[in-house]
Parts: structure tokens; sequence; C-alpha cells
């Protein structure tokens, strides 16, 4: 065992995130938002009446929000807080050997008991193994897995997670980058072609050959008649704002702030997320009309971005 792998194995067993209760109570305005952005009509999370129908004292909450009562704040990320020294230790460990970046793998829950409205929930998590090096397509990096334990505020537990992350070594971590360019975007199969077309300063949009239906991010099948055959158009380049935020922080290089971020509907129907240029971030309006424009971000990131559109009578 090398002394790295025995280094991480030292931490088996500690505790990663002492007992820490959510922010707020288990509370119903986030179970309303939850739902409906997940689409779960059940009547039992709102309705204290449909609830009690099915054996309930009342409303609960949706069992997969439990992680949600317990998520740090964004003053308390922001501010860097780790939840404790092993946590700051077991990274300091992988980041000193290289392995900097890290995706979440898997995340298996087991429920045992409901929330319901004015409950407070605490977390603790335990560190439960760390695998040897593993040869991934993002590269070479341990398996870190944690058990995640939620109480009530009577201390019942009422659901367990085992959370697994890949902390790994990207492959390209020992080329030089050039400093200051924007994040490169993560290509595929499924969305190569788009780049290319931005490259060329064309706008194109993915549609289905065997309905017609055009369509954004996108995919590989048709969501309407499930075809998986796809050829593109070229967008006019005229839209309307359709919502729009400005963002401040965090500060990101290659990136000028504020940074008016918009949700763009085009004339063809589709929506994408662009910046907009040529504009100051007080004078954007939901519905105002815009064109295309293009950023330029390297010689090897072209993206499209929206400017208000130039008036008929000037």
């Amino acid at each position: 065992m090398s002394e790295l792998l025995t280094a991480l194995r030292a931490f088996e067993g500690q505790t990663l995130t002492p007992t820490t209760w959510g922010p707020d109570e288990v509370n119903t305005p986030m179970i309303r938002h939850w739902v409906e952005t997940m689409g779960d009509t059940s009547p039992i999370y709102l309705d204290d009446e449909a609830a009690r129908a099915t054996g309930r004292d009342g409303a609960v909450a949706p069992a997969l929000m439990t992680q949600v009562w317990t998520m740090r704040t964004f003053t308390d990320k922001m501010a860097n807080n780790d939840p404790s020294q092993v946590w700051t230790d077991l990274i300091a460990t992988l980041d000193a050997a290289g392995y900097t970046s890290v995706v979440a793998t898997d995340s298996d829950f087991e429920f045992f008991a409901e929330l319901r409205p004015g409950d407070r929930v605490s977390l603790t998590e335990v560190i439960e193994s760390i695998s040897e090096e593993k040869k991934t397509g993002l590269g070479a990096g341990h398996f870190v897995t944690t058990l995640k334990t939620y109480r009530n505020g009577a201390g019942e537990v009422v659901a367990t997670q085992r959370w697994r992350t890949l902390r790994f070594r990207p492959k390209d971590a020992g080329q030089a980058k050039p400093k200051g360019l924007r994040p490169r975007p993560a290509l595929n199969a499924d969305n190569a072609f788009w780049f290319e077309a931005a490259k060329e300063h064309r706008l194109v949009i993915q549609r289905c050959t065997s309905c017609g239906t055009l369509r954004h991010p996108t995919g590989p099948m048709c969501g309407q008649c499930r075809s998986l055959d796809w050829d593109t158009v070229d967008a006019s380049g005229r839209g309307t704002v359709y919502s729009f935020v400005v963002n401040h922080h965090p500060q990101i290089p290659g990136f000028e702030y504020p940074l008016v971020v918009a949700t763009i509907e085009l004339e063809e129907g589709t929506r994408l997320i662009a910046n907009m240029t040529g504009v100051a971030p007080d004078a954007v309006e939901i519905g105002m009309p815009v064109e295309l424009d293009w950023i330029d971000a390297d010689p090897d990131l072209t993206l499209p971005a929206f400017r208000p559109a130039a008036r008929e009578d000037s």
C-alpha cells in the first residue's frame, strides 16, 4: 500500500461533518417550490386533509427533500467555512497529491420516517471508505464514500445517504493553461455540431426530421416523437428576453462584470442561455427585442450573445 493510500485510509471512520442542524425548519413554501419544479402532483405534500386521508397527521415533505433541509447557506459557502478539520485535512491531502477535481458519482438514500413542516433536521457525516487509485475517463482518482445520517428534533433517524464522490487528477493537469480563458464547454457527440457552427458565426437549432420539432438544448432524441433522426436549421438571430439575471459574484476569469445572463426566446420558438452585449444591466427588460451578436472569446471558443435590436426608425 502506497504512503498516500495509507494516509487516506487513516481518514476512514472519522467524522467529516459533525452533527449540524439545518438553517431552516421544514416549511411549506420550500416544499411548494420543490414539487412544482419536480412536477410531483401528489396532494399529500401541500394538503393536510389529503394527507390525513392516507393515515398521516398532516402534509409531509417529499422524502427526497431530506438533504435540502441541511444544505449550507450561500453565505456560509462563500466564507469557505469547512465543516470540520477532518474535511480540511482530507481535501488538503488529496490536493497535494494532484487530485484537485471532484465529481459526484453515487447517492443511495434509505428513508425511515417522514418529515412535516416545523421539523428541524440535523446531519452527521462519517467517512466510510476511500478507494485505491482508479483509472476513469475523467482521470485517475480515489472514490470517497461517506455515510450521511439525518435526524429529526427528537433524535430519530429519518434517513441515511451513502454519498460517493470521485476526487481525481484531470487528464490535462500537467499541461500549462492560458490564464483568463472562459471555461470550456463539455463537448460530446450530442452537442459538438452546435459549437462547431458557432465558430462559423452560425446559430443553428436542432430539428427532428420525423416530426419537424425544433429543440434546444441539443440531444439525441426528439422529446415529441422519440425519433433519433435530426438535422439543423439556421436561426434568424432575432428574439426577445424571456428572463435574465445580473451576476456580480463569484467573479471568474474570462468574464467581465457585472455580467448579464439572459434566457433568450428565439423567433423560432426555442430558448437558449446567452450573455447580453451592448447594454447596461439596468437597461435590460423582460420582453426586450434582441438580435444575435457573437463573442469570439479565444481562437477555440465562439459563443452566441444578444444585443438590443436596432430600432426600425433609427
